[in-house]
């Protein structure tokens, strides 16, 4: 039985429903488009950085080798904090989570003029390595809100198995969650792509809009269980 039929069967949580995941990628393709545009690194693509990293390290220039490593950097230390979220708030972690990233990116917008390349590199890889610590399913199903690569692969796979005859309960449904992420992950990356062109003083105000939902309804499970 596929964990998209237990989770259909069994209450499902605030943070793992779709909506939330839609948001949560939306926002991560944003945040990736934005850091890519301004500051010449991946905010979320840590692989991308390594390459990066190491490509210009191999030749020699180590003023672009040493660009991305504080993105790096900063995705190790958002993850170290989202573990330890997890550790002392419980269920809670997903709100906690939230407001904190609404926090750094309001600050980051603040700051960004002032000091664009440590609140553009480091502040946005903390907050998107807190995300994909935090939010790390849907309906049950493990998913990055902040890549699309496994959700692609999934995504192909469950229509793979329907095309070749095979219909596990669930497969469509499941793919269609997993590309639907993907659409939204690429959405986010083109709405952020233009707005950091084209509004970039209030560029991060539409992931911000898109957290504050998912913190919402965060807020609401968490008020919700306490009754």
């Amino acid at each position: 039985m596929s964990s998209l039929d237990t989770a259909a069967r069994a209450p499902l949580r605030r943070d793992e429903t779709v909506p939330v995941a839609l948001l949560l990628a939306f926002a991560g393709g944003y945040i990736d488009a934005y850091t890519w545009i301004m500051h010449g690194v991946m905010a979320n693509a840590q692989t991308a950085n390594l390459v990066f990293l190491w490509v210009y390290a191999m030749i020699g220039n180590w003023n672009k080798a040493l660009h991305f490593v504080p993105p790096i950097l900063a995705f190790a230390a958002g993850t170290v904090i989202a573990a330890w979220l997890r550790l002392v708030t419980g269920n809670r972690a997903g709100a906690i989570s939230t407001l904190i990233e609404i926090l750094l990116l309001v600050l980051i917008g603040v700051l960004h003029n002032r000091l664009p390349d440590l609140a553009g590199t480091f502040g946005i890889s903390l907050v998107a390595a807190m995300q994909a610590a935090i939010f790390t399913r849907v309906e049950g199903e493990v998913y990055n809100s902040m890549m699309i690569t496994g959700s692609m692969r999934q995504a192909i796979e469950g229509i793979f198995t329907v095309a070749i005859g095979g219909r596990p309960p669930g497969a469509l449904r499941r793919s269609g969650i997993f590309m639907a992420v993907c659409v939204a992950f690429g959405l986010g990356a083109a709405v952020g792509a233009f707005a950091t062109k084209t509004i970039p003083h209030l560029t991060l105000g539409l992931p911000v809009f898109a957290l504050l939902l998912v913190l919402l309804r965060c807020a609401v499970e968490h008020k919700e269980t306490h009754r």
